[in-house]
């Protein structure tokens, strides 16, 4: 089975708490982009995601893995989640942007 719909969450000061939706479609696959004010809200928008046909939900590095495992327990494991992750060379410099 191909990749024809996917979503990626991520969080963003300004974004409402229900999710800023915008989708990039290129008529071989539909990609969701959501942003949210925070990782609180990611459970208000992965039900909506799974229902609309997503096959894979990926968070932005924001998140991590507790993040993920609310996730996969919120939709129960109906699509994958995966999580951005940084390497150890760029953990100072994510620090120095979320600090």
């Amino acid at each position: 089975m191909a990749l024809t719909h996917w979503a990626f969450v991520y969080t963003a000061a300004g974004c409402p708490p229900q999710g800023r939706f915008t989708t990039e479609d290129t008529g071989a696959c539909r990609t969701v982009l959501v942003g949210i004010p925070g990782p609180e809200h990611v459970l208000e928008v992965v039900g909506p995601l799974v229902r609309d046909g997503v096959q894979l939900i990926e968070l932005c590095g924001g998140f991590g893995p507790v993040w993920a495992g609310k996730v996969i327990e919120a939709i129960d494991g109906a699509v994958p989640v995966g999580v951005v992750g940084y390497g150890p060379e760029a953990v100072d410099q994510v620090h120095a942007i979320f600090a």
